[in-house]
């Protein structure tokens, strides 16, 4: 037998306006593009980036109107995270209820030739990072009041789950990212926090330009679509897994890959 319909649920607002989000790494790439998207959608943004000028050329890519603010952060530093969302709050006068973990790094060589140092930046920044961030953004959020809700996006990769030639560090980083956003999806559900996180593919960003031309060609060949992705492809969904639009999606992992590793 069919369920009868819940007359009893109003439609959710899908609207971002009154919003504050957060977005490290917003000062280049799928960072940034979230940030310009997000934007269009009403948000309030709090640029956050290790490079204060990226972050502050971005707001110079957002809508006129909106108090947009640019804060510097270094995600592997805790009191740089916490001194970065203190200062997102009093310029805001709230903290932000929105959160796209972003920031990230990579470094291309052989597993046998990558060193300590280079594997341990890139899991500082691109998982212990998202620790960090979540937490001081968690704690804020919470401290606002027992009726705060929220929503976060991870950025991950498909070579978390496919892994990558050259790519050890940042393939590992990634799959690590994949566990914890559906642990912490787990654990703050009830808490009206929903958690949920993108992999894309390569993406025509600086980052992605770092990637060997050989291996544009083979993620292009290998993806039905035949090509690289945009930054503005992947914030979309981003936006979206931010948005009401969104509310029943906790710990998903969205590819956005073009088809790439389906």
């Amino acid at each position: 037998m069919a369920a009868s319909a819940d007359t009893t649920t109003t439609t959710p607002s899908y609207t971002l306006t009154g919003k504050i989000a957060l977005v490290t790494g917003g000062g280049s790439g799928i960072g940034r593009a979230c940030c310009q998207v997000l934007a269009r959608e009403g948000a309030r943004l709090v640029v956050a980036d290790i490079n204060l000028q990226a972050a502050k050329h971005t707001l110079t890519l957002l809508p006129v109107g909106q108090q947009h603010v640019a804060v510097a952060v270094d995600v592997r530093d805790r009191r740089s995270v916490e001194a970065a969302m203190k200062a997102a709050q009093d310029q805001c006068g709230a903290p932000p209820s929105l959160l796209v973990n972003c920031a990230g790094v990579t470094n291309l060589a052989p597993f046998l030739e990558t060193d300590d140092d280079a594997w341990q930046k890139i899991i500082d920044v691109n998982l212990t990072g998202i620790f960090l961030v979540t937490q001081a953004f968690v704690r804020s959020l919470l401290e606002n009041g027992k009726d705060a809700k929220g929503a976060i996006v991870n950025i991950a990769s498909i070579v978390g789950k496919t892994g990558c030639p050259l790519m050890c560090g940042y393939s590992a980083s990634k799959g690590g990212v994949i566990s914890l956003t559906k642990t912490c999806a787990a654990e703050l559900a009830s808490k009206a926090i929903r958690v949920n996180c993108v992999l894309p593919a390569v993406i025509d960003t600086p980052m992605g330009a770092m990637v060997p031309e050989e291996t544009h060609e083979l993620f292009k060949r290998l993806a039905p679509l035949g090509r690289l992705g945009r930054p503005e492809e992947v914030a979309e969904v981003v936006t979206f897994l931010l948005s009401e639009r969104s509310s029943y999606m906790v710990g998903a992992c969205v590819e956005v890959t073009g088809g790439y590793g389906m």
